[in-house]
């Protein structure tokens, strides 16, 4: 008389129940007007970095950046990580976008850095017509406004 076993219960990883949705009443956060991919973005902008040099400094690649900034993909804890030392910003700064933008503003851009030098490389001479072109420039542009 051959005697069968009942196989011991098995879990297999896809056959688990999944996590039950929390019945907390929480009150939502408030994360600012602005929505988190284009916090993203307009960080990335100010300091004039491309996407591509973004996902350089982040280890990640352009289209997860870019993902990132459009919403598609939610940020983690280590993305949030990676895009706040990337932009020297705080993790609060990142999510709730409260100080960033007075200290983004506060420093140059880094396309307007570069411009500058680029200023300070022709002779003496053609840097004063430059500056006196831009000097017009921004006065007209000051007076039509």
């Amino acid at each position: 008389m051959k005697t069968e076993r009942t196989p011991a219960k098995m879990t297999l990883p896809y056959t688990q129940a999944m996590p039950k949705k929390s019945r907390l009443k929480l009150l939502p956060v408030d994360t600012g007007e602005e929505p988190l991919g284009q916090r993203l973005a307009r960080l990335r902008k100010e300091r004039g970095l491309t996407q591509k040099q973004v996902a350089e400094n982040t280890g990640l690649i352009q289209e997860l950046v870019s993902n990132y900034e459009t919403d598609r993909l939610r940020l983690n804890a280590d993305m949030i990580l990676r895009f706040t030392e990337a932009f020297a910003i705080s993790a609060d700064e990142l999510l709730r976008g409260s100080k960033s933008t007075v200290q983004a503003r506060k420093q140059p851009s880094i396309k307007l850095v570069r411009r500058m030098e680029q200023i300070e490389a022709p002779p003496l001479y053609q840097q004063r017509v430059l500056l006196s072109t831009m000097d017009h420039f921004l006065a007209a542009a000051q007076q039509s406004s």
